[in-house]
């Protein structure tokens, strides 16, 4: 029996909330931003008037304005955002408990075993749209076919408000006239190599022979000669199914440039201590240390080492990405962002080597000041208790990057 997988997507997400509680600005072009005064100011998102004069998703607030003068630009609420959210996966968890989040405003939903109660896949997807609009007072496009990857092609294929379902019958005619780029996993550099080997739809690339696009490719060669031939038969994961955490992380764009090694380690001390109360919230230890760059260029590069145990310590993730930064960056130019992450993780710290020299009580007792901190942040907010380095320039350091930070779905790999 042939599955049936919806694939929701809110059209214009953020910018749809943001028209519907802000009626006078529903016939207007919308954009919504990040903080312009913190230096986020990247477009979000934009609605469909302003896609109209080619805003687009991830470029900077100047160029927006330059395409579109009337722009009206909204700075980001993502708690009302992430409120919609929950309340559009509520409502589908009303037809299937096999709801698989794809970022904030996706799902996909397998309704194979709700068919008997609620109709065919094209019914399910009236029914949720309907329900969606009436209740939440947005809209959504859904893509209905037997897996997941022609799924999402579907909701793709007709903006805004739109149902497309895609058989066995008639994906060849649907899905195979599509640019490569439009499938899952295919992004720009995937589809410029495709390009050169004269690949440019996915109709192209189903019938090129697996062996070859596997030595172009690697194993991503085979994963997308079956996601264009229709043979992706992943289950969609239950609603409450946690994916394993692979890696903590935060990052942050700061507040001006930062100029000098000084300011990159007061913002390395604010991320490290964000991630190491995050790592011991969830009762995990890390051992590789990775540290992102970009500069005010928007020019970066990522860095990594491996520790010599196992780690979830403020101090010893912040020595660790300084010293990464100092080793790999010469300062051509000033520094914009800065991330740390912490990967390899573990539930325990493994079996560690003392320090024969008697450094091992010194761990020890950092280990119980920075637990003791915890308490008090928990308690007092988290910046109730700093490093007094961090207090030189509160307009780059008084944040708290634990407290602002959302978790968003794992991506489908």
């Amino acid at each position: 029996m042939d599955r049936t997988i919806l694939h929701v997507d809110a059209n214009c997400f953020y910018a749809s909330v943001e028209c519907l509680y802000n009626p006078e600005i529903r016939n207007k072009p919308v954009a919504v931003v990040g903080d312009i005064e913190k230096r986020h100011g990247i477009v979000l998102t934009a609605n469909y008037i302003a896609k109209k004069y080619n805003v687009k998703t991830g470029e900077a607030i100047f160029e927006a304005k330059i395409k579109c003068p009337g722009l009206v630009v909204v700075k980001a609420d993502m708690q009302l955002y992430m409120k919609f959210s929950r309340l559009m996966k509520n409502i589908l968890l009303r037809y299937s408990d096999l709801v698989e989040s794809f970022g904030s405003d996706e799902a996909w939903v397998d309704v194979t075993n709700s068919r008997r109660i609620f109709g065919d896949g094209e019914q399910i997807a009236k029914s949720i749209s309907d329900t969606i609009k009436y209740e939440l007072g947005i809209t959504v496009s859904i893509g209905v076919s037997y897996n997941k990857v022609f799924a999402k092609l579907g909701s793709d294929m007709k903006k805004p408000d739109g149902i497309t379902v895609i058989t066995k019958e008639n994906y060849k005619e649907k899905v195979w006239p599509l640019p490569v780029t439009d499938l899952l996993n295919v992004g720009r550099k995937t589809g410029a190599r495709l390009a050169l080997k004269n690949i440019k739809t996915i109709g192209e690339l189903a019938n090129t022979r697996p062996e070859e696009l596997k030595a172009w490719l690697g194993k991503n060669g085979l994963m997308l000669y079956d996601f264009a031939n229709g043979f992706e038969s992943s289950p969609v994961k239950a609603y409450d199914n946690i994916s394993l955490v692979k890696s903590v992380g935060n990052s942050i764009t700061a507040s001006r440039d930062l100029k000098n090694n000084e300011d990159v380690k007061m913002i390395m001390f604010v991320l490290a201590d964000s991630v190491a109360r995050r790592l011991r919230e969830q009762g995990l230890f890390g051992k590789t240390v990775t540290v992102w760059i970009k500069t005010n260029t928007l020019t970066g590069f990522s860095k990594q080492c491996t520790l010599e145990g196992y780690t979830n310590l403020e101090r010893t993730i912040s020595e660790a990405a300084f010293s990464l930064f100092c080793k790999s960056y010469n300062w051509y130019c000033p520094v914009r962002a800065v991330g740390i992450a912490v990967s390899d993780l573990s539930a325990d710290r493994g079996y560690t080597q003392l320090d024969i020299y008697g450094c091992e009580e010194k761990k020890v007792n950092i280990e119980k000041l920075e637990r003791a901190q915890d308490e008090l942040k928990n308690r007092f907010g988290g910046l109730c208790v700093r490093r007094g380095i961090l207090i030189k320039d509160n307009s780059l350091t008084y944040c708290d990057p634990k407290a602002t930070h959302t978790v968003h779905p794992v991506g489908y790999m």
